[in-house]
C-alpha cells in the first residue's frame, strides 16, 4: 500500500521549471531516501508533497486516495497527514514562543487541544530526551539536537502517517546525528511513520533507508532498493554521484568517476537525456530522445537508453557463455 502517490509532478518558479514529471511512491512503513546535486528539485518537491508549493501540473494522492487539488476536504485536514522536518529547525520555530507554545500550536489549529492529546505530546517529547525543564525554554536556548527532537514532536504532534525530513542531520555533530537517525527509526513502527528523507549525505541515506530515488536537473533518473542501488547503480549519473562518496566501509568504495562539463541550468534544460552532455556513455539517441523511467527487475526502474548495470550484466553472460 502506498502512502503518497504522485504522478507526472511539475513545479514551476515563473519560467523556470523546478520539477518536471516526476512520478514517485511512498509505501507504507518504508523509509524512502531522495537524492541528488544541488538544485535538482529535492527541496521543491519536499514542499509541494507537504502542501507549502503549488503543483503546476501532475497529482498527489495520499494514502485514502485523496487528490492534492481535491477541494472536497479542508487543505488543514489533509495536510496532517504529511508533516515536514524543515532542513534548519531553528528558523521554522518561532523565537518569541517557548516550546511548549510550539508543541501545543499545531493541536489549536486543529482545534484537537485537550488534556489528553497534550498528555501524548509530553509524554512523546520525554520518551526522545525533551525534559520537562525543557518546555519553557525559547529556541535560542537550545541546542542544534534539541531544536530537531522539538520540531519532531512538533510534527509528530498531529499523528500523521507521512514525514517528509529536508536534510535531518545537517549541521550536527556525528554522534548527534547518529541519535537523530536512531530515534527516527525506532518511531518507524510504533507510530506508524513512513519516511521521505531528503539528503546529500549518502552516508545516511545509505544506513537508514529501504529504497532511494536519484533526481537530476528536475527529474528522477533512478529508483530501487538502497543495496542494491549502492552496489550496482544502472544510471551514469548514480554511479558518479555514488563514486564521490567519502566512505569508511570498504565494501562501498568505488573508482572515482569525473564528470565532465557544468550541470545545464533548468532553465534552459538539454535536449533529450537531460544528462547527455556530461554522460561518458552517451550515444546520438541520448541527444534527441528522452529516455523514460522503465521499471525492470527486483523492484528498480531506470531512465537511460544504455543503463550501466544491465550493460554488465549482458557483457557477463556473453563471456561466460
Amino acid at each position: 500500500m502506498n502512502v503518497l502517490t504522485l504522478k507526472h509532478a511539475t513545479i514551476r518558479y515563473g519560467r523556470l521549471t523546478a520539477v518536471d514529471g516526476v512520478s514517485l511512491e511512498l509505501r507504507k512503513g518504508e523509509t524512502l531516501g531522495l537524492v541528488g546535486e544541488s538544485g535538482c528539485g529535492k527541496s521543491s518537491l519536499a514542499r509541494a508533497i507537504a502542501g507549502l508549493q503549488p503543483l503546476a501540473g501532475g497529482s498527489l494522492c495520499v494514502e485514502d486516495g485523496l487528490r492534492a487539488d481535491d477541494t472536497g476536504q479542508r487543505p488543514v485536514d489533509r495536510r496532517s497527514k504529511i508533516q515536514l522536518l524543515f532542513q534548519d529547525p531553528g528558523a521554522s520555530l518561532s523565537p518569541r514562543m517557548t516550546v511548549q507554545s510550539l508543541l501545543a500550536e499545531p493541536l489549536k489549529i486543529r482545534r484537537r487541544h485537550n488534556p489528553q492529546n497534550w498528555e501524548r505530546i509530553v509524554t512523546l517529547a520525554r520518551s526522545i530526551g525533551l525534559g520537562d525543564q525543557l518546555l519553557e525554554r525559547y529556541p535560542h536556548q537550545l541546542s542544534g539536537g534539541q531544536a530537531r527532537r522539538v520540531a519532531l514532536v512538533r510534527a509528530l504532534a498531529t499523528e500523521p502517517s507521512t514525514i517528509v525530513a529536508d536534510e535531518p542531520t545537517a549541521g550536527l555533530d556525528i554522534s548527534v546525528q547518529g541519535d537523530l537517525l536512531n530515534l527516527l527509526r525506532a518511531l518507524r513502527g510504533p507510530l506508524g511513520l513512513s519516511y521521505l528523507l531528503i539528503s546529500h549525505n549518502l552516508n545516511v541515506v545509505g544506513r537508514v533507508t529501504d529504497r532511494v530515488a536519484v533526481m537530476y536537473l528536475g527529474q528522477i533518473v533512478e529508483t530501487g532498493p538502497t543495496a542494491e542501488l549502492f552496489n550496482a547503480p544502472a544510471h551514469p549519473y548514480t554511479q558518479a554521484l555514488f563514486s564521490a562518496n567519502l566512505t569508511l566501509d570498504s565494501a562501498r568504495r568505488r573508482e572515482r568517476r569525473l564528470l565532465k562539463g557544468e550541470v545545464p541550468s533548468a532553465s534552459n534544460p538539454p535536449s533529450g537525456c537531460r544528462f547527455h552532455k556530461r554522460c561518458p556513455v552517451a550515444q546520438a539517441v541520448c541527444a534527441s530522445q528522452i529516455p523514460r523511467l522503465r521499471p525492470g527487475q527486483n523492484d528498480r526502474s531506470v531512465a537511460c537508453h544504455f543503463p550501466l548495470a544491465i550493460a554488465s550484466a549482458n557483457s557477463s553472460q556473453a563471456i561466460s557463455g
